[in-house]
Order: structure tokens, then sequence, then C-alpha cells
């Protein structure tokens, strides 16, 4: 008899029949004689719709009111397939975030998972019932409901496939597994039938949505086995695993994008110790998340030395980030504030980059060859990425994963 948790996201869920469905494949799996835990997300489009409640009423909405709201969503899910379930005869019983004994940090909206107690979920599989659990949701020190972020299901799943130490934890989507790139945009992507721990990593840090960043970070310190595969199909995915030597016979193993970033240039500012700092504490104090940074040295001046200071974060960080400077320009002695929001990042993933030469290079002259120039370059033992124009990114996609040799009917570029 082995343990599964299943995760089913806002798609898998979205409406009753779809429910209904997801229902019956617990069901079989208990059937065929494991204990069954379900994590669900809330019902598609829910999350937004109350969101967007919130801020009809208020501009800017207080985190700990919103986390009470949204956290409904989800609440939503598990109570109507525990129903669908008892309508096919099937014992189960559901349980939001706190009642799962999933304890938080008090940071509303981002929380962290500091503890999880499954003691009521072990009783009620040691009775023979499947356990449904709220994704996305636990509870505070102080007793308030928090919120862990989109994607948050993902990280609930994988914390409670730690707490149960449960055989596998599937990850549902409405992709069948995760493919060399975006099969949306490539039509040769290629589903992979095993990925490394730390190629998924990168892979969620830089556009790929399959997976939340946090549940693989769990995943990989707890050795939890990941199965991520289609909610509403019965083919094997891909499952997500310790780095194994075959993975570094091929040097890139997927290419991703990200349309979500904006470019912040400050003008002309000091060369010299702390300024960095001083330019990077400002936007940290905001909890924001800074990416790429590029600092170019500029040719003397007979007042000193100087350059430019540039660096991304998410977009819809933006403009926030943008006030926040140019509100602290003389402090920071800046002549200019520049801002980019027009740019997106391109990413090569593969754990076969640290055994094999001229990698980059290949990368620069496929997108040369199509005529797409690089604003900023970030590296990585097994990652490289740049910031291009966003009209170019689906174009770049397509060029790299070519270039590379990732689609169905072709062999692994060879890199000297």
């Amino acid at each position: 008899m082995a343990r599964i948790i299943q995760k089913y996201g806002g798609s898998s869920v979205a409406t009753l029949e779809l429910i209904q469905g997801v229902a019956k494949r617990a069901i079989a799996a208990k059937n065929a004689g494991n204990e069954v835990v379900v994590v669900l997300s809330a019902m598609k489009g829910e999350t937004d719709r109350l969101l967007k409640l919130a801020r009809e009423l208020a501009r800017d909405p207080d985190s700990r009111e919103l986390d009470n709201l949204v956290a409904t969503g989800e609440q939503v899910s598990v109570a109507l397939f525990a129903l669908a379930c008892q309508a096919m005869g099937e014992k189960v019983k559901s349980f939001l975030g706190f009642q799962a004994g999933i304890k938080t940090d008090d940071k509303h909206g981002k929380a962290r998972i500091e503890s999880v107690d499954p003691a009521r979920l072990r009783t009620e599989l040691a009775k023979g019932r499947i356990a449904v659990v709220a994704g996305f949701q636990g509870i505070n020190r102080l007793g308030d409901v928090t919120t862990l972020g989109r994607g948050g299901s993902d990280t609930t799943a994988v914390a409670l496939a730690i707490a149960l130490q449960a055989d596998v934890c599937e990850i549902y989507t409405d992709v069948d597994g995760i493919y060399t790139t975006d099969p949306n945009i490539c039509d040769k992507a290629r589903k992979m039938e095993k990925i490394s721990y730390e190629e998924m990593l990168e892979l969620s840090s830089l556009g790929a949505k399959v997976m939340e960043i946090r549940s693989v970070e769990l995943g990989l310190n707890h050795g939890v086995k990941i199965h991520v595969r289609h909610a509403h199909s019965p083919r094997e995915g891909t499952m997500i695993v310790m780095e194994e030597p075959d993975m570094e016979k091929t040097p890139v193993r997927g290419v991703t994008h990200s349309m979500n970033e904006a470019r912040l240039t400050l003008v002309r500012v000091k060369d010299e110790p702390g300024v960095a700092a001083r330019i990077l504490s400002i936007v940290s104090k905001a909890e924001i998340v800074v990416d790429m940074i590029i600092q170019n040295r500029s040719a003397a001046a007979d007042e000193g030395r100087y350059t430019d200071f540039s660096f991304t974060v998410p977009l819809s960080d933006y403009a926030r980030t943008l006030e926040l400077l140019q509100a602290a320009q003389k402090e920071l002695g800046a002549s200019q504030i520049l801002g980019d929001d027009n740019i997106a990042k391109i990413s090569i993933v593969g754990a076969g980059m640290r055994n094999h030469a001229g990698v980059a290079a290949l990368m620069f002259s496929a997108l040369a060859k199509e005529g797409v120039n690089l604003n900023m370059i970030s590296t990585s033992e097994i990652k490289i990425s740049c910031v291009i124009e966003k009209k170019y990114a689906e174009l770049a996609v397509r060029a790299l994963h070519d270039a590379f040799g990732l689609g169905e009917a072709n062999e692994p570029a060879k890199i000297a």
C-alpha cells in the first residue's frame, strides 16, 4: 500500500463536472489499495474574482483581510470535492489549512510554512477515508489565516508529502508533464520523462508555470518524489528526481521565457564602494525582489568616476520601484532614472552545461541570426538568461529550441 498526495490546480476543478472527474480519480487510487490525500486549489478564476472585489472596495486592501477573503476559494473547492465523493459512496473528510495542521509565519499574502502537524489527517487515513485539504493556506501564531502566494497549493502538497512521509506527490495540471519549452509557442516541444530538481528550480524561477518554485525547493531538500501529470489523462507525466549521470550528456534540457520583467537604470551614479548597496537597500526594504544586475563603468570625469547601474524586477513591482528610485534620486546622485517595461527574459537550462563548452556561443549565435539584440546577460552553473525586447520573445524561444536540438525528431545539438 502506498501513501499518495494528489494536488489538483484551478483548471482541474473549474467546473462541477471536472470536480466529479477529479473525485473519480482519487477514489480509483484509493480502491487500488492506497492511502490518498488530495490538495485542491480554488476553482479557475475564483481567486482573481475575489481580488477584484476587494480592490473595488479598497485601493490598497489590508493584507490580513485579503487573506481571509481569498482563502475562501479553496474552502469551496474542498467542500464540493467532498460532496462529490460522498455522492459516489466514498468516505471522505475535508480540511482547511489550519485544520490540517499547517502553521506559517506572519507574512500575509506570501507566508512560508514553518511546520505541519498532520495528526488529524493520519487519523482519517487510518479510518479508510480520503482526506482533502485546502491548498494555498495555513495559520500563523496569532491564529490568523495566511496564504502562501500564487502557486501555493503546490507547496502545500509537497509539505504534506514530507509530513506524512508519502511515497509520491502527484501534481495534476492541464498539461501532461514538463516540456522542453512551452508547447503553445513551439510545436516541436517534447515532454521529458524526468528532470532534476535543480533544472526544475531554474525553469520555475525563470518563467515556467508548471510548478511553484518553493514546492520544488522543498522536494529537493527532503527527497520527495514529485510526478507532474495531466489531471484528466491516464498517461505518465514527468518525474522530478535527483540529478542522474545521463542528464549531463545533454547540455541544454529546456528553454523558457518570462514576460513578467521590467528594467530600471540609474544613470551616472558615482562608481564607488557602497553605491550598489544603497540602491538595492531601497528596493529590498519594500520587499521587491531584484533579479538581474549589471553595472557599466563610464569614463572618468574631472570630478571622479561614474557608472550606470541597471537591474530587473517583476513587472508587477515596476511602477512602485520606479517611484521609490525617483524619490531617492537626489540622495543617490543619479542624473536620470530610466525604466523599461517592454522587455522579456529568455533562458536556457541544463545540468550538462557544467561539462560542455560553447553553450553560450551557440545561444548568442542563434539569437543573432534572428536579429535579436541582447540587453543584459546572467549565468549560473546550469542556466544562461538574456534580456531582450518583448516582441522577440516567442521567436527567440523557437530559435533556441531548434538550435539545441530539443524537438521530438532532433538529436541534442553537438557542443564543442
